[in-house]
């Protein structure tokens, strides 16, 4: 895991994320990249350049906050873009290879019911890679427990296991299984992917109607330092992800979350 993408957008949890992002980036010797996205409207009749003024505040807004951080001798890059940000994300990726996206679970929203919020849902919902978001507040301390939370064992894309792999072989953290059978499960459901199987310290199986129950039943007898949950059809979320915003209603966690892809 060498190059982390931190999203930042102009919330007070800007300063937070990036300084978990940072604290992270330390213990595993990566890479930070500082993201922020920007728009422009034409003006009709001008000859002002406004694309480059909103560009040079950008980079301006990105500097002022990186200076309120400890950035603990970490190599941090700033990389503005004008557009969409799922768009902006993706060619960032295709240009340096962005292993892990690191973003605030709290979204620019005044609405405090929000989990997720148009940019993390955007890019959960849109894009292949994986996302640790951070809980508004959340303090870095080394990861020493996951809690890996599913419905089925079938792994059909190993490949997005790498994150949890690598954080598992750097923090030398235990990972916790909690295999949800719900009302539909079938036996296959039921068999752990080798590639899990071989993480796994522990082994539970719970009846529940979803996995989020499943996870809300038993998070706290596991006492978690890190969630980490699948993206698929048949996953964790599963209506969730079909929007670009989550509510705490829908979904709560008091620690980051860790969504990878296992279609």
């Amino acid at each position: 895991m060498h190059h982390i993408l931190v999203p930042i957008g102009s919330t007070e949890s800007a300063r937070n994320t990036l300084q978990f992002a940072i604290d992270f980036a330390a213990e595993i010797q990566a890479k930070i990249f500082v993201f922020r996205a920007y728009s422009s409207f034409s003006k009709a009749g001008t000859m002002i350049n406004i694309d480059s003024i909103i560009e040079r505040e950008t980079n301006l807004y990105i500097k002022t906050l990186l200076n309120t951080v400890d950035t603990k001798d970490v190599e941090i890059k700033m990389i503005s873009a004008k557009g969409n940000v799922v768009e902006s994300v993706l060619s960032i990726d295709e240009e340096i290879g962005i292993d892990l996206i690191i973003l605030g679970a709290k979204s620019n929203s005044i609405r405090q019911e929000i989990f997720l919020g148009k940019t993390a849902g955007s890019l959960v919902k849109r894009t292949e890679l994986p996302m640790l978001t951070v809980p508004d507040g959340y303090k870095f301390v080394p990861i020493k427990s996951i809690l890996m939370a599913f419905k089925s064992g079938i792994v059909k894309k190993r490949a997005s296991l790498k994150p949890l792999q690598f954080i598992v072989e750097n923090f030398k953290a235990k990972v916790d299984i909690l295999l949800v059978k719900t009302p539909n499960y079938t036996e296959e459901d039921m068999q752990l992917d080798k590639a899990v199987d071989k993480l796994k310290s522990s082994l539970t199986i719970t009846e529940n109607a979803t996995t989020f129950q499943g996870v809300l039943e038993h998070i706290n007898s596991f006492n978690p330092g890190l969630l980490c949950v699948f993206r698929r059809k048949r996953g964790f979320f599963m209506k969730l992800w079909e929007k670009s915003t989550i509510l705490k209603s829908e979904f709560y966690t008091n620690v980051p979350l860790l969504i990878i892809k296992g279609k």
